[in-house]
């Protein structure tokens, strides 16, 4: 990235050069700009720009104080010399670290270039001295000068994994040109330039526009403005069924159809619901009461592995049975995991239809027959396989006639799961949930020490009507927001900033990865790149972000780890045999060690300027709509088209995604 210096300008001249397309990040020269207290504040709180706080000591006072008030305010980078006072340098790495600024120690040599050896000695004082990236630059007398410090590139320090974005190395002076580029290409997050050849504060320095243009030559940044994404299916087909379980007309606003919302739409007409569709506004009169089992021996839940999960102890629970449970496509091939030992536990035996086709198999596979009532309980459920069935028991047995209590171990997905409860809560259904595991836990937010969920059902419940709006999804938005992260900046309107949706975590994944994101609660979000780094996240809750988020690993500078492998071999495709064959095709280093994904990633300066850019080419989507909106991003990162052999499958969550 190229960061802009702005020196010598009021307030309203930098909030305008602010605005101009090649002013990527800025440098704010608090030494030199004319800027009070309140202008520094209301500055870096407001703008969306990265920005670098940097305010040199000479001849500045108060240097502390005005960089105190960048960081508090919100500086993304903030810049001290390491020959900064030891106590400065303290209280310096403190407020950064406690405000989640990144540190940048600097070093300058305005007179030359030291040797070799002094050079390494002033990068490992940088880091000992707290940097998150070192800064060395000095004045070149010739190439020799030049080429020195660009060989720091290649330093192995104690205690510093790798350099990868994590130092920049050039030279002033006309002979050390060439490195203020050169940098980029050798792994540096971004490199200084100035906004006019007048406004130059060394020889050799380029202007914004020069460097953006021999950076970017005619690569167009993505920007989308006003982008809005369809319904949150999640939300959609739970909302669906329970109306037409429910007493009633219920009416669900802001509806936006994909294929699975369709085949929920289509089981709940198979259930005796009447459902049409009014300005966007889906109308459904249930079929409850069930003062008697429904005589329905078969019912379809088209390709929806969810709407299959949901269905099934519905069934049980509604009509007399045994009920044939069909589906289409990826569905067929895609093995239901420990849902018949979950079923048995409330007294409903699953046999796949096709039992003679797959004797090989211990698995169960639609179709399949639902045999038996659902009979109330208590029960001990395995979750370590998804949380669908468990959200399909918690929608079935406030029908029965007693009470139930259901325990969840290892339970995975669990936003999913309070999704449902959601969802029921608005069709008047109760339901109880207590967690066990780490005190610290908070529902929500961290579900990494949860080791169980006991759920308290009453029974002989009704569903009752209800109307209110269905959510945006969180799983559609997340791929426009890493595109605007990588390549330029997004806007995505209509989400819940407080959403129970597991994707909602793309928001932390993208602050850890070093996104510029900003959220206003009329529900829109806002991501503006910056320079990336490598990240680590655990997606057991959040499966299906893992292929969007693996195209960002690809771009963020270092190795990202990813956990939650075990999730994707059943979805629908194998995601994570998917998602490998994927980046090694397009030349990134991937590998799986244990449940983990690991990416090495480069920042996107860095393959342009390394000729690393993603490969193009023929690519199999599976038939996973996932898989196609995580090629479509990374095309924007690639060295050629990227052609994809099934992309109508993406219909699916996203009829008419694009870019």
């Amino acid at each position: 990235m190229v960061c802009t210096s702005i020196q010598n300008k009021t307030f309203d001249e930098i909030v305008a050069i602010l605005e101009r397309p090649e002013v990527e990040m800025a440098e704010i020269r608090l030494d030199l700009c004319p800027l009070d207290n309140g202008e520094i504040e209301e500055l870096f709180s407001s703008s969306d720009t990265p920005l670098v706080a940097t305010c040199r000591a000479e001849g500045c006072p108060d240097a502390e104080h005005r960089l105190s008030l960048a960081i508090k305010a919100g500086a993304r980078f903030a810049d001290l010399e390491i020959e900064a006072p030891a106590s400065v340098s303290k209280r310096f790495q403190k407020l950064c670290r406690s405000c989640g600024t990144e540190i940048i120690r600097s070093y300058h040599d305005f007179e030359g270039t030291p040797d070799e050896h002094m050079l390494q000695m002033a990068l490992a004082r940088c880091f000992r001295y707290g940097a998150d990236i070192a800064k060395i630059v000095t004045t070149a007398h010739n190439h020799e000068d030049a080429d020195r410090v660009l060989g720091l590139y290649s330093v192995v320090l104690e205690g510093v994994d790798s350099l990868e974005g994590k130092l920049i190395a050039f030279s002033m002076g006309d002979p050390g040109r060439e490195s203020r580029l050169e940098c980029l290409r050798r792994g540096a997050p971004f490199t200084y330039a100035a906004l006019s050849k007048e406004e130059a504060t060394a020889p050799g320095q380029w202007t914004a526009k020069e460097m953006y243009k021999s950076l970017y030559g005619d690569r167009k940044a993505y920007h989308a403005e006003g982008l809005r994404v369809p319904a949150s299916k999640s939300f959609a087909q739970r909302a669906i069924l329970a109306a037409a379980l429910a007493e009633g007309t219920s009416r669900l606003g802001a509806y936006s159809p994909c294929a699975d919302s369709e085949s929920a739409i289509s089981l709940a007409r198979q259930l005796g619901a009447e459902v049409s569709i009014e300005d966007g506004t889906l109308v459904i009169k249930g079929t409850g009461p069930f003062n008697k089992p429904l005589s329905i021996n078969k019912l379809n839940s088209g390709e929806s592995g969810l709407l299959t999960r949901l269905a099934i102890p519905v069934s049980a629970a509604i009509c007399e049975g045994p009920v044939l449970i069909e589906g289409r496509g990826t569905l067929l091939d895609r093995p239901l995991k420990g849902a018949g030992a979950i079923m048995a536990s409330y007294g409903v035996l699953l046999r796949s239809a096709d039992q003679d086709r797959r004797h090989d198999s211990k698995e169960l596979f639609i179709p399949l027959t639902v045999n038996g009532r659902l009979v109330p309980g208590n029960a001990d459920i395995n979750g370590k396989d998804g949380s669908q069935l468990v959200s399909g028991l918690m929608m079935a047995l406030p029908l029965c006639d007693k009470d139930s209590y259901m325990f969840v171990s290892e339970p995975k997905s669990i936003p999913y799961m309070y999704i449902t409860l959601d969802v029921l809560r608005h069709f008047g259904i109760s339901t109880r949930s207590e967690m066990e595991g780490d005190e610290s836990l908070v529902e929500g937010q961290d579900w990494s020490g949860c080791t169980g969920i006991t759920f308290k059902i009453k029974g002989g419940q009704r569903y009752k009507a209800a109307s209110f709006d269905i959510e945006g999804d969180w799983s559609a938005a997340a791929n426009f927001l890493v595109a605007g992260s990588i390549f330029g900046s997004a806007e995505v309107l209509g989400l819940d900033p407080k959403s129970l949706q597991a994707d909602l975590e793309i928001i932390d994944i993208l602050v850890n990865a070093g996104a510029v994101v900003s959220q206003v609660e009329d529900g829109s979000v806002c991501v503006r790149k910056a320079p990336l780094e490598a990240f680590e996240v655990d997606l057991n809750h959040a499966p299906d972000l893992f292929p969007i988020v693996s195209v960002l690993a690809a771009f963020c500078s270092g190795v990202s780890r990813i956990a939650g492998v075990g999730r994707l071999a059943t979805k629908e495709s194998n995601r994570a045999e998917a998602i490998v064959q994927m980046l090694q095709a397009m030349g990134v280093d991937v590998s799986i060690e244990g449940d983990i994904l690991a990416i090495a990633g480069e920042a996107l300066s860095s393959r342009i300027l390394r000729g690393h850019l993603l490969h193009g080419g023929q690519f199999t989507s599976r038939h996973d709509h996932r898989m196609v909106m995580a090629l479509k991003v990374a095309q924007l990162g690639a060295d050629s088209p990227v052609i994809i052999d099934d992309e109508d499958c993406v219909s699916k969550s996203f009829p008419g995604f694009k870019l």
